[in-house]
């Protein structure tokens, strides 16, 4: 069965998944500002517009 969750979803189970140490670690770079697992989660928390552009650079990079 094709994994059909969008990548907020995705996002959110990669991160509940992680270990608490990881979430410290830079995962990107948005608009010359360092992006780690926490803030990611944060701003996809709140769905916000920052959100949109950190997930589209994950699905781009692989990561979820």
């Amino acid at each position: 069965m094709p994994d059909k969750l969008g990548s907020r979803e995705r996002f959110l189970r990669i991160y509940a998944n992680m270990p608490l140490k990881l979430r410290d670690e830079i995962i990107l770079v948005l608009n010359g500002e360092p992006i780690t697992w926490n803030a990611a989660y944060v701003e996809v928390s709140n769905n916000s517009e920052k959100s949109k552009e950190i997930l589209a650079k994950l699905v781009e990079l692989g990561f979820i």
